[in-house]
Formats: structure tokens, C-alpha cells, sequence
């Protein structure tokens, strides 16, 4: 079943939708696009590391912009609570700071928009755990327990990019030799791109996780030692 079936399937008995979109990234830019004719309403639901990112910022005024039905709708990313507890990177430490995971997040956008189903990008290419969790579904795609939908189960990366192509949308972000998986504050690649391409928004990296500035650093000098 192809993911547009998948989505007739949830819109058919529901006018209103949520969709996890990570700002930047191929599958979000995608899917955002397949769902818009089907519903009334979409809430996107962008998880931030880093908050106000200009970068990020560029891609969601595009999805209001375009969608008429669309409204982003921001919190942190369960890993932000993480960090903080742990003080990665340097971020400011509070050790008491309660965990939150992905399902936790789920339900307080729920109750707080009133939206019940959930659409992600999950692909069974993804992983092996992805695989495996969406192959235990509806269709291989439909949490009926939980109201999660999984259109893309069947799709590769190929499958998506060619979409984005094909229907003129805009382009996910590269960092270096990969496409947008989100804010890698720990990845060079993604601190390089935002080095040359939006400075504003590394020095807001570097504010929230000051010691990302030695990731850089370090990339940067062994770089110069290997080209000795």
C-alpha cells in the first residue's frame, strides 16, 4: 500500500491531524506535502535543541506559508531534557530536571491541541527497530492502539527525495555529506554548515552547549594535521 492510501485511510473518519516535523529534514518536507489536501487541520509539532535557529526558521515559514491548513506548534526535543540533566556539551546542569520521552511529548501536544492522530516519518529502512516496530502494525503503518500513522514504511530515502523533486518543493538542508536529521549540535559537519552558512545561528549553539565549540576546534586542527 502506497503512503497515500495509508493517509486516505486515518483522513477518511479525521479532519485534524498532528505531524512531527523536524524543520529541515526530506521526510518532513514530504510528508507535510501528502498530508495538506486531506485534512482540515495540521499541527506540526518542530521538537527544538537549539530554539529560534534562523535556518530552521527559513523551512517552517515555508510550510505556513504554503499550507494554508498548517500551524508549527514548538517545544524542546526529549533530548534537550537529557542534556540538561547531564549538562552535555557544557549546557547549564540541572540535575533534578525531569526526563521526558517521545511518547510523552506526544500526549502533551494531544491534550493541548485536542488532535488525536499522529503521523511520523518512520521507514522500515530506517533500522532494524524500525523495521521490526512497523511490521507489527496495520498495514505496516497503522498503530490503531496508540493512533499513530507510519505512511512512509515502505519508502527509502530515494523514494522521498524524488518526491520533493518531482513536486517542486523545497530542498532539505545538507550538512556536509549528509542530508538534515535535525540540529546535530555534536556532529562537525552540521557546526561547519552553520559556520559558513548562518554564523547567527552557530553562536546560538554555542551559547546553549558551549563545549560544541571544541568539536569544531578539534575537527578543524585534525583536518590540518592530516593534510601535513
Amino acid at each position: 500500500m502506497n503512503p497515500q492510501e495509508i493517509i486516505k485511510q486515518i483522513a477518511a473518519e479525521n479532519s485534524e491531524c498532528i505531524l512531527f516535523h523536524s524543520g529541515s529534514g526530506k521526510d518532513s518536507i514530504a510528508l507535510l506535502h501528502m498530508l495538506h489536501p486531506h485534512f482540515k487541520k495540521i499541527v506540526c509539532v518542530y521538537m527544538y535543541v537549539v530554539k529560534d535557529l534562523s535556518h530552521i526558521n527559513k523551512f517552517i515559514s515555508y510550510a505556513e506559508n504554503k499550507y494554508p491548513n498548517v500551524k508549527f506548534y514548538q517545544v524542546p526535543h526529549y533530548s534537550v531534557y537529557s542534556s540538561v540533566k547531564y549538562g552535555f556539551l557544557g549546557c547549564k546542569t540541572n540535575p533534578k530536571q525531569k526526563q521526558f520521552r517521545l511518547t510523552d511529548i506526544t500526549e502533551v501536544v494531544r491534550q493541548n491541541t485536542g488532535v488525536k492522530w499522529v503521523f511520523m516519518g518512520f521507514k522500515q529502512s530506517d533500522s532494524l527497530n524500525r523495521r521490526l516496530m512497523l511490521r507489527g502494525y496495520r498495514e505496516e503503518a497503522i498503530n490503531d492502539k496508540t493512533s499513530k500513522c507510519y505512511p512512509f514504511t515502505h519508502w527509502k530515502n530515494a523514494d522521498v527525495i524524488q518526491y520533493i523533486k518531482e513536486n517542486n518543493l523545497i530542498f532539505p538542508e545538507i550538512y556536509g555529506s549528509h542530508q538534515s536529521n535535525g540540529t546535530c549540535i555534536d556532529d562537525a559537519e552540521y557546526l561547519l554548515f552553520l559556520e559558513k552558512n548562518y554564523p547567527a545561528d552557530l553562536q546560538k549553539v554555542y551559547a546553549d552547549y558551549p563545549a560544541a565549540e571544541t568539536i569544531l576546534f578539534q575537527h578543524k586542527l585534525n583536518k590540518t594535521v592530516c593534510q601535513k
